[in-house]
């Protein structure tokens, strides 16, 4: 089996080292950095915003540039939480808990250097992962036909509903919408008009995701921090020299155990589809806090409260590539974005990707482990820049923010309809925000949306409209198994939690 992979491995490498290979991992690792670092954007916003410039380039480079930009933005985020306080994304909130009390205390350094190393610990663990996990799965997804694929998108959204950790309701209701809105737009099998609303004609095409994703994470994202932070935020001073740096080498050890454990914890969560790096890095802080020798230290400063999170963070970004490169479902918002990039470049995530592509394939995994390795150098040697800039007040980063959105809506189809529904989308997820309303479960539906109706009715249309022929199939029937099982897993869970009160009065 390792023979099996070492080779088509290193052939990936090799065209990972092609210059416009490499020049696109140096450029997404050092743009991700910067989006990573800003508040106010993060993963998904930086590759929904720049998705439209990698149609300049071929699908294999356009590909390694988005996920060293993610690689990037996982590792850029603990910059912002540490020294501001404010988190970069919502997957580098738990580093906030001990970076920035570490930065208050004068250790700022030595969080974001523990953070730098954590995130390289936990890229490479689940790189190692993704190589060993990504080809038998590939093989087993052979077997999926058009019900065990519904089966599959039914598992994606129950699983965001039981361990999304949100209000189960409104959780449903984001989704509800996405679906909704993924149907707008030409019917698949009679080619009637549905939903065009006022009969305009830019809703025949259906609704962009890029659009949903650009509108709802760069301008209702820049709408809530100007609303939160007022433009008024202020930077803590980060001191670094060349003996600091070799003193925080050799705290390492404090923290590799802990690193260990999440990056793999990170990387398994990460592929359950629509779990992602949020959930994943949380999991790690409490597993690192748990098993700690001094767990009351945690949330005062403690450098593992740093390390487990970033670790799990990272893992979990490679980790949610997974499911999307072998079957076709997201593991997380950012993911969602890829894979509707994908299949604009005309390439299938799924089973047969594998063997239709691997090139492709083989040069993206390649990819994964100089772009971890390219992050933490850069992120290492420019974090007395990366300081400078986050003194810059959002309210100047906002105007470029705004301007990228504009020419993200824009860019993919060149049509003004599109910027117009991206300032509503933009809007609506600002209100959904404050309504407490979880906005990742809809941008997931509107990609997956159309697939699941896809496989729905290629199913229901070959067993002439009988719904019972998802239970013959055992590994439909096992993923609904579980996709009820994860829908009342939280609802037994809050039964139970009710009933404990009335027990013990």
């Amino acid at each position: 089996m390792i023979e099996t992979i070492l080779q088509p491995l290193a052939t990936g490498l090799l065209q990972a080292f092609e210059p416009l290979n490499l020049a696109m991992i140096l450029l997404g690792c050092l743009a991700g950095l910067f989006v990573g670092a800003l508040p106010g954007l993060g993963s998904v916003n930086g590759v929904a915003i720049l998705l439209p410039v990698t149609f300049l380039v071929p699908p294999t480079s356009a590909i390694i540039f988005l996920c060293a930009l993610y690689y990037g933005a996982m590792y850029g985020g603990a910059i912002s939480s540490i020294t501001l306080g404010i988190p970069g994304a919502s997957t580098a909130v738990a580093t906030v808990f001990d970076g920035r009390p570490m930065a208050q205390s004068g250790k700022a350094d030595q969080a974001l250097m523990a953070a730098a190393i954590a995130s390289f610990i936990g890229g490479t663990i689940s790189v190692i992962l993704f190589t060993l996990f990504a080809p038998p799965l590939a093989a087993f997804a052979l077997a999926f036909g058009p019900p065990e694929e519904f089966a599959l998108m039914v598992l994606a959204f129950a699983t965001f509903i039981g361990l999304g950790g949100d209000d189960i309701p409104k959780t449903i209701f984001s989704i509800m919408v996405g679906l909704a809105l993924a149907t707008i737009g030409l019917d698949i099998i009679s080619g009637q008009p549905r939903l065009i609303f006022f009969d305009l004609p830019g809703f025949l095409a259906g609704i962009n995701f890029l659009v949903l994703a650009i509108g709802i994470y760069g301008i209702g994202e820049m709408i809530w921090t100007l609303e939160h932070t007022q433009g008024k935020v202020t930077l803590h001073k980060v001191k670094t020299s060349w003996a600091g740096f070799k003193e925080n080498l050799t705290k390492i050890k404090d923290y590799l155990m802990t690193t260990t454990f999440g990056s793999v914890l990170g990387f398994f969560v990460g592929t359950l589809p629509a779990a992602g790096a949020t959930p994943a890095s949380l999991m790690s802080y409490g597993l690192a806090k748990t098993f700690s020798k001094d767990p009351d230290s945690f949330g005062k400063g403690n450098i593992s409260g740093v390390a487990a999170p970033e670790a799990g963070n990272n893992a979990a970004s490679t980790g949610s590539m997974l499911p999307m490169i072998t079957l076709g479902i997201p593991g997380s918002p950012t993911t969602a974005i890829l894979l509707g990039g994908m299949i604009i470049w005309g390439l299938r995530p799924g089973p047969l990707l594998f063997s239709e592509h691997p090139d492709f394939v083989w040069g993206l995994i390649g990819s994964m482990y100089i772009a971890n390795f390219v992050t933490v150098v850069l992120n290492l040697a420019m974090i007395p820049i990366f300081v400078r800039v986050l003194a810059m007040p959002f309210t100047l980063l906002a105007p470029i923010i705004f301007a990228l959105c504009v020419v993200g809506g824009f860019a993919p189809t060149l049509k003004m309809h599109d910027v117009w529904l991206m300032f509503i989308f933009g809007l609506a997820g600002y209100l959904l925000r404050k309504l407490n309303y979880p906005v990742a479960p809809a941008v997931l539906a509107i990609v997956l949306g159309p697939l699941a109706e896809r496989s729905l009715r290629q199913s229901l249309i070959a067993s002439q409209g009988d719904p019972l022929m998802f239970l013959e199939r055992p590994i439909a029937l096992t993923c609904f198994f579980f996709a009820a099982a994860l829908i009342a897993y939280p609802i037994v869970r809050k039964l139970l939690q009710k009933r404990k009160p009335v027990e013990e009065g």
